[in-house]
């Protein structure tokens, strides 16, 4: 799992009570699967909780030194994480990584390729799937806005203190990949 810890159910708050198909109520049960799943006492619809899918860019200048953001207030301010946010559901990965980097850091981007795909459980209450993206910089200059205070350049070899585990990961891995 990558240096991921994996939470189980026994530590796993439930988030959900009321079925989405009736109202009934729902309540964890083996239903022949290897692991419980939400069930409801009404209707027997099974409510799978599926984690949402984040995505990042990972943007380098000619130095290889990484843009990062420092997070405002909310969830850990003051850390700093590879720029990044949610799919909206309806939203292709591509322009989900384009309007979140435009709104946390004023720059527009376009993504390269795919860097790597993580699981992120960092966070008991939302599972997610994050898509690193190496990005190149089309637009803008470098102002933090929405989740971030701060937006600021690093080398990969000396990341300030992260917000999330994986960002330390994919840190690591580009490290390798540039050979550092």
């Amino acid at each position: 799992m990558n240096g991921s810890v994996k939470i189980t159910l026994a530590i796993k708050k439930q988030r959900y009570y009321f079925c989405p198909k009736c109202g009934g109520k729902l309540t964890y049960r083996n239903i022949g699967e290897d692991r419980p799943r939400l069930l409801c006492e009404a209707c027997q619809y099974v409510m799978y909780e599926n984690p949402v899918v984040g995505v990042a860019a990972i943007v380098l200048n000619a130095s290889r030194q990484i843009l990062l953001g420092r997070r405002n207030g909310g969830r850990y301010p003051g850390l700093w994480c590879i720029p990044c946010g949610y799919v909206e559901y309806d939203e292709d990965v591509y322009d989900a990584i384009r309007r979140e980097f435009k709104e946390e850091t004023n720059l527009d981007i376009e993504p390269v390729r795919v860097f790597t795909v993580q699981s992120n459980f960092h966070d008991p209450e939302k599972h997610s799937v994050g898509i690193w993206f190496l990005a190149q910089v089309t637009g803008g200059e470098p102002l933090a806005g929405d989740d971030l205070e701060q937006v600021a350049w690093f080398d990969l070899s000396d990341p300030p203190p992260l917000a999330f585990p994986t960002d330390q990961v994919v840190i690591e891995q580009l490290r390798t990949a540039n050979g550092m």
